[in-house]
């Protein structure tokens, strides 16, 4: 398969992502923040998990006082088995992060950020790939988008973006009618600066991606959703948002 997407950065599994990081915990009700004042950091990879527990969880980038251009509400029924991963492009200076567990005391969680520089050599950065991703599927406003997945995919990859409008989308993980896995409410400000680009562990059969466009008719959005990790030796069929040129960038997992 290909490496045209971001994945030749990301392309780990669960488990070895949470090997290089060094997690802080975030205790229920609390909330903890990562400032970046270089401008040369103009991505950042944000993970979220808990030890089996769910996950209730508010993301936000600031960007400046009072500046929130981008917001992520973060819910997972079982945050050790489905951990949160995204990228959040976060370009110029003065950028923050802000993770608020939303949850009671009782239910922890454990959150860990990756700066991503800005690229000195003539391979793309993180940030330059995530733009370049091609996506065609067209969403209106209003509009309902699902694609079901096959057992051996074990992660999917999902690219929003806008013209430079606002964006706002909801992205659910369901596994059968209406069991709801795992939900992220979107916003930002301007989806072609800050395109929202996200990797969701789908274990198990009966994986359904469902992104709904919560914003009005006048804000379409553009996604790409397609398999990221998928089990080795897999005789499963499965067919992919975005055909033609470039084809599916996915990954193999190691048995």
């Amino acid at each position: 398969p290909g490496d045209t997407s971001p994945g030749g950065m990301l392309a780990k599994s669960k488990e070895e992502v949470w090997e290089t990081l060094s997690p802080i915990k975030v205790q229920g009700g609390s909330l903890r923040t990562w400032s970046f004042t270089t401008p040369a950091i103009d991505s950042v990879q944000v993970h979220l998990k808990t030890e089996g527990r769910p996950l209730n969880a508010n993301v936000e980038l600031w960007q400046g006082p009072d500046n929130t251009p981008q917001k992520l509400a973060v819910y997972l029924e079982d945050g050790g088995l489905r951990p949160f991963r995204a990228v959040i492009l976060s370009p110029g200076d003065q950028n923050s992060i802000a993770i608020r567990n939303t949850a009671q005391m009782e239910y922890p969680l454990f959150a860990g950020v990756e700066a991503n520089l800005k690229s000195s050599s003539s391979e793309l950065s993180l940030s330059e790939q995530v733009s370049q991703i091609d996506a065609k599927r067209v969403i209106q406003g209003g509009a309902v988008f699902t694609m079901p997945f096959a057992p051996s995919v074990a992660s999917v990859q999902i690219l929003l973006k806008t013209d430079g409008r606002p964006l706002n989308a909801r992205i659910e993980l369901l596994q059968g009618p209406n069991n709801v896995k795992q939900v992220m409410e979107v916003y930002t400000e301007d989806g072609t600066e800050r395109p929202f680009y996200t990797i969701i562990e789908t274990p198990g059969t009966g994986n359904v991606v469902r992104i709904v466009n919560t914003a009005t008719v006048e804000f379409p959005i553009l996604a790409n959703v397609e398999p990221f990790m998928v089990e080795e030796a897999s005789d499963d069929l499965f067919v992919v948002s975005d055909e033609g040129e470039g084809g599916s960038n996915f990954f193999y997992m190691s048995k």
